[in-house]
């Protein structure tokens, strides 16, 4: 491997732009000539003039000097840049009046547009996760999903017709819409609406869902304050076989594969051991991943978005439940179990990237958001046209090297 030279530090206006005309002309993309002058020189200029200076070059222009103009010259020095971006490195959270504190020779007119136009930063929040996964957490996930994609490249859609997939849920009686929900089309000059806050009822219901690819097997209120535990797992359990049993004949001669997740009623001995005497097989579920559980990702979600607004005065119309899930059409059952391989195919992907030093190097060396985002996308476009089993045999291979 060959260490890369130092950066050139400030270099001239005319160097750089002599180096954009000469890659130009060996037909070098924007993006590339940005990439490579970035990666010598610093972030001396931004991706936008490039291709407009190779937009220039290209219509025969020959001069790499300014243009004679009147009016201010710009404020914008590369030292200020230099200076701007190595305090926001510091302090991801200082401020422009903070800035200003620090660098008084200019005014924060001129260090707000250094920061956002010229060096690309935006004030983002941080994006809230319900857990961190550790790196334990993160190699049960990928043995989950790459012992779910190599039985699924064995035996086909019959292991999605044979999988089985439950959870609980709280039915409250009343649940506020989302903000999302409340969305209108407007004119700009049209008054603006007003939404006072409110929060879901005290009041709930548990409710024990199963459903498969055919639809919903059954569905299990639990009594008013009722709350899911091992025993009553196990007798909500043993009505699933009954409604297995008279539902879908043949498939418990076939197999059963269940996929909940490892709450402690699902994980307890008593638990196992029912589901042994049944010879189930129970489909290995990741701690902390909702977004592997059908029933968070997909029928909840939909069921959640259709109560909202509602308000029901008693248990017993929370059967409204009922309806809606009879009411929904076969390829929406059947969509909830497919989307299983497309999102275990997207995490292994992403681990295999990340696997591979080179290309993850490359990566968190991108100093401009839109060249990560663009990369990313790439990276997945270029990933998603294979087939699981080509996924697994990629990682194996690499964990093999």
């Amino acid at each position: 491997m060959f260490e890369m030279a130092a950066p050139i530090q400030s270099p001239a206006k005319c160097g750089v732009r002599s180096v954009i005309r000469f890659l130009n002309a060996k037909d070098e993309r924007p993006a590339e000539i940005h990439k490579q002058i970035v990666s010598v020189n610093g972030n001396v200029m931004n991706r936008q003039n490039v291709t407009e200076w190779c937009r220039e070059f290209s219509e025969g222009r020959t001069d790499v000097h300014d243009e004679q103009r009147s009016g201010r010259p710009s404020l914008i020095s590369y030292d200020l840049l230099q200076e701007t971006e190595g305090e926001i490195c510091a302090n991801r959270r200082v401020t422009i009046r903070e800035l200003h504190r620090i660098i008084p020779e200019v005014s924060k007119t001129t260090i707000h547009e250094a920061v956002t136009e010229e060096l690309g930063f935006r004030k983002l929040c941080a994006r809230w996760v319900p857990k961190m996964l550790t790196d334990y957490h993160k190699t049960k996930r990928m043995g989950s999903a790459l012992k779910f994609l190599t039985r699924y490249a064995q035996e086909g859609d019959e292991f999605l017709d044979s999988i089985v997939s439950g959870d609980e849920t709280w039915i409250f009686h009343y649940t506020p819409e989302s903000k999302q929900q409340l969305l209108q089309w407007r004119h700009t000059h049209s008054p603006g609406t007003k939404k006072f806050k409110t929060s879901i009822s005290v009041k709930k219901i548990m409710a024990s869902v199963f459903w498969d690819k055919k639809g919903i097997l059954l569905v299990d209120f639990m009594p008013p304050g009722a709350t899911i535990n091992a025993a009553a797992y196990c007798d909500t359990l043993t009505r699933l076989r009954r409604a297995i049993q008279n539902k879908r004949r043949g498939m418990l001669s076939c197999g059963v594969c269940l996929l909940h997740d490892n709450a402690r009623p699902h994980s307890a001995h008593v638990t196992t051991a029912l589901l042994e005497k049944f010879k189930w097989d129970i489909l290995d579920h990741p701690p902390y991943s909702p977004d592997l559980a059908p029933s968070d990702f997909h029928l909840f979600l939909h069921l959640k978005k259709h109560l909202a607004g509602k308000r029901f005065d008693g248990d017993d119309e929370l059967q409204e439940v009922m309806t809606w899930f009879k009411g929904q059409a076969a390829d929406f059952y059947d969509s909830g179990i497919q989307k299983l391989v497309p999102r275990l195919n997207v995490w292994t992907m992403l681990a295999t990237m990340l696997k591979n030093k080179v290309m993850y190097r490359h990566f968190i060396q991108c100093r401009f958001f839109k060249l990560k985002m663009l990369y990313m996308f790439k990276t997945f476009v270029s990933l998603l046209t294979g087939h699981a089993s080509y996924v697994i045999r990629t990682i194996a291979a690499s964990g093999r090297g």
